[in-house]
């Protein structure tokens, strides 16, 4: 089983079959904009515009169950995003990561450890296998050549 077997909404309420993602390096991320974390989008979006070219490509899953710190409804969320951070990269609908209501991609990629808070990051490598699992204090920066590895 690898991230290629999942599916899900986009903010549009589309349907995203993971699998389109195959053959790239990806960063799953939950998130939130009202976050002591949110600044870490500024770097996020420094890495995506640095590696995109090269196959890498962030995930970016909006998640409301940490102190209530992404409230917005997901069309807000994603202005904010982009307007204050200029994020470029893909945005999905919110998820529910912990918990019996929780995604079935996060269920995946936490391997029975649940989410401690927002910005918890997953690397993924090019044939859709979990690598890496960061916690929300790890920068974006201080991985980059576990990025750079998989590329």
């Amino acid at each position: 089983m690898n991230i290629y077997d999942f599916s899900v909404l986009d903010a549009q309420g589309n349907t995203i079959d993971l699998k389109q993602y195959a053959n790239k390096v990806v960063l799953i991320v939950n998130t939130a904009t009202h976050c002591g974390y949110t600044p870490q989008y500024d770097d996020l979006q420094k890495l995506y515009a640095k590696y995109e070219s090269k196959g890498f490509e962030i995930l970016d899953f909006p998640c409301n169950q940490f102190g209530g710190q992404a409230p917005e409804g997901i069309e807000e969320y994603v202005g904010i995003c982009q307007t204050k951070f200029h994020v470029q990269f893909k945005i999905f609908d919110k998820v529910i990561v912990n918990g019996p209501k929780t995604h079935p991609l996060y269920e995946f990629l936490k391997q029975g450890t649940n989410i401690r808070w927002n910005f918890t990051k997953f690397l993924i490598d090019r044939k859709g296998n979990l690598v890496k699992r960061f916690d929300s204090k790890d920068a974006p920066f201080s991985f980059e050549q576990d990025i750079i590895n998989l590329l």
